[in-house]
């Protein structure tokens, strides 16, 4: 995602790449990088930027907020497998800098966000609610973060009472109001995410798949672009997108 942003930016006339920022002892930190060098401290180029976006690993994430938003710089992120605690952090750092955390940039899934919970409240509980998501075989956590946000949205708009992730054995009937979650790892697959919901007679299908990661890389410079001169604040893309 970090090599899709820089390239979704290049060329474009109101922002640069300024820095770039990798693990300690990384074997290219200290060489050129777009208008700069690649540093291997966040705290190191704060003062050459307005904003920075994180795609890094979930551990440290909320150090990397604070210091930016410290700095008074705007923090756009879209890490996934954060725990509840680091979101909070990144809700702290919006008191001071304009922060926008997603799960997934795409404009397309956070329609899909919208459509879903639209349905689960239109279809009502007679309807069962499954979500299905695939990626590639290199993604760490499971479910995913865009996932995650489907059954949290599901939940409330269906007053959803069990969540369950995979199945196995012999698991009896499903009761009334339980989302059942899969998470399928293969191949180069960038992303996948379905919703389900089946009632007497029909199933309602809502997909959304990402062909590259351009359609994530464009939400972040909308992203960017969003935070510019915005006020202190915990945004999503929701705010960004207008939905």
């Amino acid at each position: 995602m970090g090599r899709a942003v820089v390239e979704a930016a290049r060329g474009l006339e109101d922002m640069v790449i300024a820095q770039g920022v990798e693990r300690p002892g990384h074997p290219d930190i200290g060489k050129p990088f777009e208008q700069g060098e690649l540093a291997g401290r966040l705290e190191d180029v704060l003062d050459l930027v307005d904003a920075v976006v994180d795609f890094a690993l979930p551990e440290g994430c909320e150090l990397r907020a604070q210091l930016a938003a410290g700095s008074g710089k705007a923090y756009v992120t879209g890490i996934t497998g954060l725990s509840p605690e680091q979101v909070k952090a990144l809700g702290q750092a919006g008191v001071k800098a304009p922060v926008v955390y997603a799960p997934n940039f795409s404009h397309g899934v956070n329609l899909l966000y919208r459509l879903a919970q639209d349905a689960a409240k239109s279809l009502g509980p007679d309807y069962d609610i499954e979500v299905l998501e695939t990626h590639h075989r290199h993604k760490e956590d499971a479910p995913s973060g865009t996932a995650r946000k489907l059954v949290e949205i599901l939940s409330k708009a269906s007053s959803a009472r069990e969540v369950v992730h995979g199945r196995e054995g012999k698991t009896g009937e499903k009761p009334l109001r339980q989302i059942g979650v899969s998470s399928v790892r293969t191949g180069d697959v960038v992303g996948e995410h379905t919703v389900v919901f089946g009632g007497p007679g029909e199933r309602i299908e809502l997909t959304h798949r990402a062909g590259s990661r351009q359609a994530f890389a464009a939400g972040v410079i909308a992203a960017v672009r969003f935070v510019r001169g915005r006020k202190p604040g915990f945004y999503s893309m929701s705010d960004v997108l207008g939905l």
